[in-house]
């Protein structure tokens, strides 16, 4: 089934007799409907089955099988996946909760046996759990599973983990139940279903191609401004320092201060802690020459009348005498519109002021190197 809004009506009738667009929405429609039938088991994968830090993390040793079982592979190909399998593991388990992730688990498990099609599911997987641990309608079924796996696994244990990188052997990697069950959805998915995946994202490609050029063709004639095409070029915006007003008696300043940091601290919360030698310069006003003398405070961040899209941040923002004076980060609340269509009202950049960024190097960093190398302007 295709649904059409009045933008694509009109490219519809526009594009009638023109045979490189006038089947666009249909041939569209027909690679949804293709690709619709295994969409839920490519989801599963990637929110749920890959959702657990553990099994992101077994997953990520197939390289690792790979070395171990390829007649290609040479000790130098084997070493290298094993020490990346180490550095990987070491920082997987600094940030692993293993509370919740066993939880995630037992739960993902479950919904993808519900959820995802059962002519889909992986051959014999939920018959052995069925043997092993209960009803397959039953989550404690599906806890027991998951706790087994957790107590079970030598990613855990380190000396079973040193034994198997001492020693590495297919065998024991196929035979590890976080493994296992890793490679058993990946190659089920990757074996079966991804080559639909690979052919819907070609097709779709290439019709959201043909429909841009056939839009860019059709609104020529009504001499329509569209943004230009970033991917691979430098693209350079203009706007101005502005402040606005989002709603009734509401007005935000076009700067943010030190100020406002010390009134959100919150120490030892997860968004707005701040280093103690951060809230000790705050507090005792120690900005250098960084401060602004108008407003006897340092400036953090300031907002721009530009737009901003994913692949921006970080981008230098400069003045019209091509002097740096801040890097774009985000964009406002009140204009995730933008994504739709830019209001000018509304529409503003988030930047970072480039003297709070020298005053975090020189004051909160101690690198005088580096600002002795840079040429201020003031």
């Amino acid at each position: 089934m295709m649904f059409t809004g009045r933008a694509e009506e009109q490219f519809i009738t526009w594009a009638r007799g023109k045979p490189e667009y006038e089947n666009i929405f249909t041939d569209w429609a027909k690679a949804y409907d293709d690709w619709r039938p295994y969409s839920k088991n490519r989801m599963y994968m990637n929110e749920g089955i890959y959702g657990s830090p553990l099994i992101a993390f077994a997953g990520s040793l197939t390289q690792l099988e790979t070395a171990l079982v390829s007649t290609k592979s040479t000790q130098a190909d084997l070493r290298k996946a094993l020490d990346m399998a180490n550095r990987y593991r070491k920082s997987f388990l600094e940030e692993e909760n293993k509370p919740s992730d066993q939880n995630i688990l037992a739960a993902i498990t479950k919904m993808y046996y519900d959820d995802v099609p059962q002519d889909q599911h992986p051959t014999g997987f939920y018959n052995n759990l069925r043997n092993q641990y209960g009803d397959l309608k039953d989550e404690a079924t599906y806890k027991k599973y998951a706790a087994d796996v957790f107590n079970k696994t030598m990613i855990f244990d380190d000396t079973r983990w040193n034994d198997f990188i001492s020693l590495p052997d297919a065998n024991k990697l196929q035979q590890d139940p976080a493994f296992d069950f890793a490679s058993t959805f990946t190659k089920n998915f990757t074996g079966k279903y991804a080559s639909y995946l690979q052919q819907f994202n070609a097709k779709n490609n290439e019709l959201g191609r043909l429909y841009l050029k056939g839009i860019m063709q059709m609104d020529t004639v009504k001499a329509k401004k569209m943004y230009p095409d970033a991917t691979f070029t430098m693209r350079v915006s203009f706007g101005n320092v502005k402040s606005y007003n989002p709603r009734d008696a509401v007005h935000y300043n076009y700067v943010t201060t030190a100020k406002g940091i010390l009134e959100k601290y919150v120490p030892g919360d997860y968004e707005f802690d701040l280093p103690e030698k951060a809230v000790n310069l705050m507090r005792n006003k120690d900005f250098g020459q960084y401060a602004d003398k108008n407003l006897k405070d340092l400036v953090v961040g300031f907002i721009t009348t530009n737009d901003i899209t994913g692949g921006n941040s970080g981008s230098p923002v400069i003045n019209a005498n091509g002097e740096l004076i801040g890097l774009a980060f985000d964009g406002n609340y009140e204009a995730l519109s933008h994504k739709i269509a830019f209001d000018k009202d509304l529409n503003r950049t988030i930047c970072v002021d480039i003297r709070y960024v020298l005053w975090c190097i020189d004051k909160l960093g101690g690198a005088q190197n580096v600002i002795k190398e840079l040429k201020l302007v003031k």
